[in-house]
């Protein structure tokens, strides 16, 4: 994560109107469903459910559609449905199901569209990555994909976690595209929320091949050119952190602003744990040009995703 220039934004923080929340009605699946219940009772925002059924390959089309209780695939899933909604406590919360034939990130990305959705809720149990997501091998193409803001539960969040606690946010921003898209979504939380934020910036290593002495320099000038690096770094990046919040930005408490050294996803994780966050949020930068290169790579938003003890906010630049 290296620092960049920055100016500061205008004040538009952003609320949820409307949260799609995808389940395959596995436990595992059922483990977001209180996480964005609970923000639909704080947002006042509609919910809506979204399953996909796999798409029959292999069977001849039918001429007709098949009548419902022939169906059995689409039985099954709408009998599914019925059964979780009716397990919940909804209250005055305006809930719409949805059942569709297709891949996930296409039924998924047709729902966003066409119902204006806010924000995707899914949880994931991917293991060594997040290629084994509890709805098939999809989780970086829905994280890649999705136009609106992801929230994802991870693996290592315990099975019993569902009532959200936001009241300390870590925001790791890289100043990247998708960081800058990310401040006015963790604002609108924060200030919702009445949370203490904190905002983080992982500084990277300076390359020692980098530095202008290194060619003859003794080891006791390599160091010092080191230390004078990085401070001036940590300085420079401090001022940039601060200009992330706007003047009328109306917290509950004062932001704390923290620089490290460390690998990206090490650094965010220790952070989270040492200041135990309920919840972490992050840009995650579209595309592998040369430039999205230098900021938060999809390795360190799978590894924070998969590692993390608390919902993950991924907020697509």
């Amino acid at each position: 994560m290296s620092a960049a220039t920055v100016l500061p934004p205008h004040k538009q923080s952003i609320g949820f109107n409307r949260i799609l929340i995808a389940t395959d009605f596995s436990q595992t699946s059922r483990r977001a469903v209180p996480y964005a219940l609970a923000l639909a009772r704080q947002y006042k925002a509609e919910v809506h459910f979204a399953h996909a059924l796999p798409t029959r390959l292999h069977e001849p089309i039918p001429l007709e559609p098949l009548p419902r209780e022939l169906d059995r695939q689409r039985f099954e899933a709408e009998r599914h449905m019925k059964h979780l909604l009716e397990t919940l406590v909804l209250g005055n919360l305006r809930v719409h199901p949805r059942i569709e034939e297709g891949a996930i990130s296409e039924v998924l990305s047709s729902v966003i569209r066409e119902q204006d959705i806010d924000l995707l809720v899914f949880s994931t149990h991917g293991r060594g990555g997040l290629r084994k997501l509890v709805m098939g091998s999809v989780a970086e193409e829905l994280l890649r994909q999705m136009s609106c803001p992801v929230l994802t539960l991870g693996k290592k969040m315990a099975l019993e976690a569902g009532i959200p606690s936001f009241e300390r946010i870590l925001f790791a921003t890289d100043f990247g595209p998708g960081a800058m898209s990310a401040v006015p979504v963790v604002l609108g939380l924060a200030e919702k929320y009445r949370s203490a934020l904190t905002l983080l910036h992982m500084l990277q290593p300076k390359p020692i091949h980098e530095i202008r002495s290194a060619a003859h320099a003794t080891p006791a000038n390599l160091a010092n050119e080191f230390v004078t690096w990085e401070v001036n770094q940590k300085d420079e990046t401090l001022r940039q952190l601060k200009q992330l919040m706007p003047p009328e930005t109306q917290l509950a408490h004062n932001p704390n602003y923290v620089v490290a050294s460390a690998p990206a996803a090490e650094g965010i994780l220790r952070a989270a744990a040492e200041q135990n966050v309920g919840l972490i949020v992050m840009g995650a930068n579209h595309g592998a040009s040369p430039r999205a290169a230098a900021h938060i790579p999809w390795a360190v938003v799978h590894q924070v995703i998969c590692e993390a003890r608390c919902p993950v906010l991924t907020v697509k630049g």
